[in-house]
């Protein structure tokens, strides 16, 4: 499969069948009438690899917040949206192996189908690899948002680039517009850095492991700067609207 996707992921398969199972959508063995192992069962255990390692690394971040709290946390973080969204930003729809008429129905950019198979590749990845390989998979992309809320923001503000776009629309026009202005960091290991401005005026900054990760940490920063609060928040300056 994809030495892309192994790039993105930073991890290399070892048994690369695990890749291509995780990847099988079972669509594709309903239209072909053929016996194939699609990602359903390594879906299921890497719901269950994913719990145990996100519930490991919020135990080890947040040691003053109870069962409740953390709870709340990790399932923010595994809900079918974000699982999707990640997907998304690393263009997993892209990969899957499906029959024809699912990816005619939009098989590829349905939630449920990408959440799964974020899932079953994370499973890929605990059974080729271990916990530790596992572990780091779950750092590199999830780590980001775990920090914001480390830093006092709302894990549950799920999408700030939509927030920071419809304040920005309730008094103008002009969109905001988003830059990847750096990218740092190994070919396995890459980070992002994007910028989000409005007219001439740089809103925020973020990084991530992603171009689409990067641009929802901008975003974030945006909604805390001074510079948009001044701009947009401030009942005492009226904005130009084109």
């Amino acid at each position: 499969m994809s030495a892309a996707l192994e790039e993105t992921l930073g991890y290399v398969f070892q048994n690369k069948l695990l890749l291509t199972r995780a990847l099988t959508h079972p669509s594709l063995a309903y239209e072909l009438d053929q016996r194939f192992e699609d990602n359903q069962r390594l879906e299921f255990l890497g719901d269950a690899a994913l719990q145990l390692s996100l519930s490991t690394l919020l135990y080890q971040r947040f040691p003053r917040s109870d069962e409740g709290h953390l709870t709340k946390l990790r399932a923010s973080l595994v809900s079918t949206q974000s699982l999707a969204g990640l997907a998304r930003s690393i263009h997993l729809g892209n990969e899957l192996r499906m029959g024809k008429g699912e990816a005619s129905n939009g098989g590829r950019t349905r939630e449920s189908a990408l959440a799964d198979a974020m899932e079953a590749i994370l499973g890929a990845v605990y059974l080729d690899g271990g916990i530790d390989a596992l572990h780091q998979v779950v750092l590199k992309f999830f780590l980001p948002f775990i920090q914001t809320k480390e830093q006092g923001c709302d894990l549950s503000d799920t999408n700030p680039k939509g927030r920071l776009q419809e304040l920005i629309q309730s008094q103008t026009s002009v969109l905001p517009v988003y830059t990847i202005v750096a990218e740092e960091g190994p070919p396995h290991s890459r980070q992002f850095k994007a910028q989000v401005s409005w007219e001439d005026l740089t809103l925020g900054q973020g990084m991530g492991p992603t171009k689409k990760y990067a641009e929802i940490e901008a975003a974030k920063a945006a909604l805390e700067s001074q510079a948009f609060k001044d701009r947009f928040l401030s009942s005492s300056e009226t904005l130009h609207n084109p």
